[in-house]
């Protein structure tokens, strides 16, 4: 039987995007994972966040793969602020992502489960999309390169590193509750 993670993503609207999708989702089903998303693999009745955690209750471990979504082209951060030592940013040509990336993976995060991250090249670095937020290295890929990317010594040394935390994580649920 696969090891049940919960895979979190905003749907695909590039080609590169769904194909690297489609990698990951081999690459999880090649190491015996299987990868379990709220409206492609699971469908529930309940309320969105309800079926969520009824499925990260599940799972052995979270991973996001946040692509771009929302294209900022000339935007501003703190507009008129009117507080000494801060000032307005401007922000030009950067991306956001689905917040549904922070909110699947906060809830992972306090259930405990391992959670790592992937964010496309462009999406702001922001909330739990910050590198050392959730403790575990966060990679950030280029859907261009996604074909050399899968090759690489990064994705294999993260990607393992989390799998080992996974296995942990589906053989420590069968001990029973230790009481000191």
């Amino acid at each position: 039987m696969k090891i049940p993670v919960f895979l979190s993503y905003p749907k695909p609207f590039l080609t590169k995007q769904e194909d690297f999708l489609k990698k990951t989702f081999e690459y999880l089903n090649n190491r015996g994972l299987a990868a379990r998303t709220l409206g492609v693999t699971d469908y529930d009745m309940a309320a969105p966040l309800k079926a969520v955690r009824r499925i990260l209750l599940e799972s052995n471990g979270l991973i996001t793969i946040a692509f771009r979504r929302i294209l900022i082209i000339n935007g501003t951060a703190k507009p008129n602020t009117d507080i000494t030592g801060l000032t307005e940013q401007t922000i030009n040509n950067v991306w956001l992502t689905s917040s549904w990336a922070q909110i699947e993976g906060a809830m992972a995060y306090q259930l405990g489960l391992p959670i790592l991250i992937f964010r496309e090249k462009g999406v702001i670095a922001d909330g739990l999309l910050e590198k050392g937020i959730t403790g575990l290295y966060m990679p950030e890929f280029d859907v261009d390169e996604a074909d050399k990317y899968f090759k690489t010594i990064e994705w294999s040394e993260v990607v393992g590193k989390w799998e080992g935390y996974v296995r942990s994580v589906l053989d420590k649920k069968g001990n029973p509750p230790q009481l000191y």
